[in-house]
This record gives C-alpha cells, structure tokens and sequence, in this order.
C-alpha cells in the first residue's frame, strides 16, 4: 500500500521540480510567472473549489470530527510554537513568520495529493478540510501577524475587505451555500468549471516550484526548522492521534492527516510582507517545508497506515 501512496505522489513532485528547473534554467520567460498565478488564484483554483464544495455530499462524511481533528492539531502546534518563543525569545516578526508558517497549508498540493492517492474519498475530505480550515487559519495568521509584526499595519475595516475578497474564502462559502440549497448545477456550468478546474493544479504546483527560494532557505536555519518540525510533524501526527480518538478511520483518516501534513502556502510570503512578519524567512520556510515534504508526506501517511492497520 505505501508503494502504491509513494507512487500516487511522484507526478506531484514531478511537476513542483519541473517548475524548479523551468524557473532556474530560464526555460520560460520569467515574466509568465506572476500571470500565471494570478490566473490560477483567482479564477482556476476557485473555480475547482466551488465545484469540489458545490457538488461534495456531505452527509457522508464526519464534518465535526474532522475539524476537530484538523482545528485541534494546529491549535497545539501554535500552543508548542508560543511557548518555545517564550523559551527562545524570538522577535515578533520571526515569531509571526514562523507562526504563519505553521498553520497554513498548500492548498494546490493538498488537493492533487488526495485526488491522486484517496480519489473521491480524498477529493471530497479535502474539500471539507478548507472549508473548515481556510477562513479561519487565514483570520488567525493575520491576528498573529498584526500582533507581533513591525511597521504600519492595515486597520481592521482594510483586513476584514482583504478576507472578504479573497477568492478561495469567496468560493469555498459559495460553493456550501450551493450545496446546502439543493441544487444542481447544469450540465454546461458543470463542464466549465471542470475544464477550469482541471487547468488549476498542475498550473499552480508549476508554479509553486518556481516560486521556491533556495536562497532564502539557507537563511535563518533554526527558525526555518522550528517551522518545518511543527507543521510536517508535530502537527499531522497530532492529526492522526484526535483522529483516531474521534472515530475517523480508512481513507478520510487518512486524507484529514495528510491536510495536516501539507507544506506552508506561498502566499505567507505576501503577508508576511504585507504585515509586517520576516518575509524573507518565510520564503525560507515555505521553500524548506516543500522540499521536506517530499519525505514527510509518505512518512505520516505510513504511520497512519500502519497505526490503522494494527488498530
């Protein structure tokens, strides 16, 4: 089973190292970059959320549960990294970076891992893991951020328009007030949003490869992995332990650890910037916690195979 899951993986990572080498090597004019990901934010990733969210029977599938499972995790990993701040007395700015780092996942990589190893199962879990997690991990990082970072800061009436704008919010509360009303969707919207939604992942895990900064990862070596250890370790294990105690088991277990388990979202990097966090260490972060990844995806996923199997 953990070849097959390993095997399940590799067109992901495929496609975050072709973007590496299409970035470094120049292969593509650097310029495409930036449209690209604009495109895919706010129209293809969307686009495929509401879709996911619209049309994702819900009944099926312990919603409470898994967003204590996946709520609860990250609460104790943001508990673990408060305290060790204390311990270590980091400035604000590291301490928000490394925060941010910690609670938001990649959403591109979540939703092409799960397709690709759990199906249906995987698709429909992770779409109500955002719809859980995405608002509220993204009000979290920006409390944290305003708190502890330096420099002016936006007011709440500016941050409250930023979360009201941002699409995937936007598309993950539109696609549940969809799925509560009943409805269907026609047969040509149906057919749109698939096309679009299709385009969105290998787009946006291109993306995320050229967007990673090697440089930056070889900054800041202890905050950088103070990160990483919390949210492709602490925090998916902490997972798979509520998970289990709440009931969850077989492949939505499975799909609610590897949520969990996801490396930190690239948009840190704007916040960070935005707010006032260490920008340049959250590059580092987001750049080490995709490399890592890599082997710590397969690994938690194993140790939930396992931990079921014995169980």
């Amino acid at each position: 089973m953990m070849v097959i899951t390993l095997l399940s993986l590799l067109p992901i990572m495929f496609l975050i190292a072709m973007g590496v080498i299409l970035r470094v090597r120049n292969l593509i004019d650097v310029s495409f970059w930036l449209p690209c990901e604009k495109l895919n934010y706010y129209y293809l990733f969307p686009a495929l959320m509401f879709s996911l969210v619209g049309k994702a029977d819900l009944s099926e599938f312990p919603v409470k549960p898994i967003a204590f499972s996946i709520l609860g995790a990250v609460f104790i990993g943001g508990v673990a990294l408060w305290l060790w701040r204390i311990w270590l007395k980091q400035s604000g700015p590291i301490f928000s970076s490394v925060m941010q780092g910690a609670l938001r996942p990649n959403t591109y990589i979540g939703v092409a891992a799960a397709a690709a190893t759990y199906g249906h199962t995987g698709l429909t879990v992770t779409s109500i893991s955002i719809a859980v997690a995405i608002p509220l991990l993204n009000v979290a990082s920006i409390v944290v951020l305003m708190h502890y970072g330096e420099g002016s800061k936006p007011g709440w009436p500016q941050i409250i328009k930023t979360l009201v704008k941002n699409p995937v919010i936007l598309s993950v509360l539109a696609g549940l007030l969809f799925n509560s009303s009943g409805l269907s969707l026609p047969v040509a919207i149906d057919s749109i949003l698939k096309i679009l939604g299709g385009a969105s992942l290998p787009l946006g895990l291109l993306a995320v490869g050229a967007g990673l900064n090697i440089r930056a990862a070889r900054a800041g070596h202890g905050p950088v992995m103070q990160s990483s250890f919390v949210k492709l370790l602490l925090v998916p294990v902490a997972t798979l332990f509520i998970g289990t105690s709440l009931g969850i088991s077989g492949a939505v277990l499975a799909t609610v650890v590897l949520f969990n388990a996801l490396p930190c979202t690239p948009s840190a990097y704007i916040m960070a910037k935005l707010l006032g966090g260490d920008h340049q260490l959250a590059a580092g972060i987001i750049t080490v916690q995709t490399l890592f990844a890599a082997v710590t995806i397969p690994l938690v996923l194993m140790l939930t195979q396992l931990l079921t199997y014995t169980g």
